[in-house]
């Protein structure tokens, strides 16, 4: 992709109006559509698991994102998968969340994310402990994902922590929020994104879209507060693997909006996991003829083999080559 392109485990210079030297945000910034999908953590201490489920993503996506306890269930962390990867080369997002750290954690595994390589992170407000596996946990919220993006921002453009000391070497990282426009009051969305614009934020990666016309009319005010020349936002997508599971995300995983047709659609399918994928083949070639849609995130929990079928048959590369180990 690049003629300086890095050994494994070697950073790229900075490049004049970059705030980070990974390959995500220079994807980005160059103008091309975007690709990022979510490795399942483990629920195992060896590395080899982490490498085998990372290199199903290999020369399909720009950036793969660690999610951090994500339901609020226990698995390997964020930072430990993101230290792994990084190694090997690839361009990780480092999901940090709220719900589990205070603000001395939180900038604490933020430099020594960076120190091991790491570009991006993703602030997270976090889902309640109730949801999760741990139910008892005390949860922690010291800050939100406006707050902690805005914490994060000041360390690497003033180089101090919240508390205002100074940072010797500040950490250079691509700054990410999540978004919502499938949920209400959905007049407040676009509103809630500008937020964090103005906290921080370079990049958003949103809930899953299902609904098309739901996602026009979040970009159509999106595009009219400016915010599309602002932050580079990647709607999420995957694909579904039945009706029976789709509508229990629908019932029970907070604010995913699955239309009735989507679901419709899938109990009448011959075979459901793969019309699953059709659907989401066909998502993503709407979505990303919507202006101001600058990539999307491949969210395939449970079928992250699918991933490359469904790259290859949107042809969203193009003829451009994601960075991976062989390369």
């Amino acid at each position: 992709m690049f003629d300086d392109e890095p050994l494994a485990g070697e950073n790229l210079p900075i490049l004049p109006g970059h705030d980070s030297p990974g390959r995500f945000e220079r994807i980005l910034r160059a103008g091309h559509f975007a690709v990022t999908a979510e490795i399942a953590p483990p629920d195992s201490a060896d590395p080899q698991e982490v490498f085998d489920r990372a290199a199903q993503f290999d020369g399909y996506v720009d950036a793969i994102n660690a999610t951090d306890g994500s339901g609020a269930n226990c698995h390997m962390s964020s930072v430990g998968m993101c230290a792994l990867l990084t190694r090997r080369g690839y361009s990780m997002i480092m999901q940090i969340s709220c719900r589990d750290k205070n603000r001395i954690a939180m900038q604490g595994d933020v430099l020594g994310a960076s120190a091991m390589g790491v570009s991006n992170i993703l602030c997270l407000t976090g889902d309640g402990v109730q949801s999760g596996d741990h139910p008892e946990a005390k949860p922690v919220f010291d800050m939100d994902c406006m707050t902690s993006l805005q914490m994060l921002r000041g360390m690497r453009d003033d180089g101090e922590f919240l508390s205002g000391r100074k940072i010797t070497s500040p950490p250079r990282v691509f700054l990410g929020a999540a978004a919502n426009p499938f949920a209400p009051p959905f007049d407040y969305r676009p509103l809630r994104l500008a937020k964090k614009v103005a906290a921080g934020a370079q990049f958003v990666q949103t809930q899953y879209c299902f609904d098309i016309d739901m996602l026009k009319t979040y970009m159509a005010k999106v595009r009219d507060l400016g915010l599309d020349k602002k932050v580079f936002i990647l709607p999420g997508v995957g694909p579904l693997a039945s009706a029976k599971s789709a509508e229990w995300i629908r019932n029970n995983v907070a604010g995913v909006h699955i239309p009735d047709g989507i679901i419709k659609r899938l109990a009448g399918a011959e075979d459901q996991k793969h019309e699953g994928v059709n659907i989401c083949i066909d998502m993503i070639n709407e979505v990303r003829d919507i202006e101001g849609v600058s990539g999307v995130h491949i969210m395939a929990y449970r079928q992250e083999h699918r991933i490359a079928e469904i790259v290859e048959k949107t042809k969203l590369l193009g003829d451009r080559i994601p960075w991976h180990p062989s390369r």
